[in-house]
């Protein structure tokens, strides 16, 4: 989810392999009916390009009856992108947006100085059986940006401009790569990508960025004559000339990277900040719980209940 549980999140083993600059080992942890695996941030490795959190939620199974339900919650200083493969969600936020997403689709909130939302499997996903897998991401703001006002764009996946060639199938979710432009507002060089290789197929990395990307939700790929399975993700050296090889299953992927921000980025429960400063002020006026007076609203139709600041 785009809800941390943690304040500090715990991060993913990481080992470095020649043919890589860094290679990550997500960490597994159990929600409680529901598995996440983080890939960012990692020990060596805090961002790819503006992506500064990273997690692949599910494989999942839920039984009828059973549902997810992350209350609201906070965020500052990013924007969350929620894409998945299976299952749906009810997103609401203090913007005002009510929207449900699903596979294929794009939710894009953008933080700004401060913004809450909840997700929540809808009734309708309850009345029976529902597998759920998709990944959820954080793209950590540049300092021009850190208070500008929230905002949400969902876009629909007939808006996602496609790319296919060769058993290479992308869908570009934000940014821009391979000559497309994804339609969702940007405020950094940045790319973002769904991938389906068969098997075989192989897919040259975009050279026109600065950090470069991949994360194996399904099946394997070849890199340099080494084989990786899901999941893992790679970070490749700047400038290198890197192609991927889909193993004997074919393999599904998300490229991502862009450009380094000027300068690390604290990040404690929820928030992603330039400064610790900025971090305190968002703590205080979450724990202050006034609603609509400052800093934070809560969304209009999910006000009942809300996740309290960590102690």
């Amino acid at each position: 989810m785009s809800w941390n549980p943690a304040i500090a999140p715990a991060c993913p083993e990481e080992v470095g392999l020649d043919a890589i600059d860094t290679l990550i080992i997500p960490r597994s942890r159990d929600l409680g009916g529901f598995e996440v695996r983080r890939a960012l941030p990692a020990p060596k490795r805090q961002m790819v390009g503006p992506f500064i959190f990273f997690d692949q939620v599910g494989p999942a199974e839920l039984l009828t009856g059973q549902g997810i339900d992350v209350r609201p919650h906070p965020h500052i200083g990013l924007g969350t992108v929620t894409y998945l493969y299976r299952g749906e969600f009810h997103h609401r936020d203090s913007t005002g947006a009510d929207q449900i997403i699903r596979p294929g689709a794009l939710n894009w909130m953008v933080a700004g100085r401060g913004v809450s939302h909840s997700e929540r499997i809808t009734p309708e996903g309850r009345s029976g059986p529902q597998r759920l897998l998709g990944i959820q991401t954080w793209v950590a703001l540049p300092d021009s940006h850190e208070d500008m006002a929230p905002m949400f764009e969902h876009h629909e996946t007939q808006a996602l401009p496609m790319i296919e060639d060769h058993g290479v199938t992308v869908r570009l979710i934000l940014g821009n790569v391979y000559g497309k432009v994804a339609p969702a507002r940007m405020f950094t060089e940045t790319f973002y990508a769904d991938v389906r290789l068969e098997a075989g197929a192989r897919l040259p990395m975009p050279d026109d960025h600065e950090d470069r990307g991949i994360y194996i939700v399904e099946g394997s790929i070849s890199i340099a004559g080494q084989d990786f399975e899901a999941p893992q993700m790679m970070v490749f050296r700047p400038g290198d000339r890197i192609t991927v090889t889909a193993g004997g299953q074919g393999a599904r992927l998300m490229a991502l990277g862009g450009a380094t921000l000027s300068g690390p980025r604290y990040i404690w429960w929820n928030f992603v900040a330039s400064s610790k400063e900025r971090i305190e002020e968002a703590k205080a006026e979450w724990r202050a719980q006034n609603w609509g007076k400052g800093r934070f609203d809560l969304p209009i139709d999910d006000r009942d209940e809300h996740i309290p600041l960590p102690e």
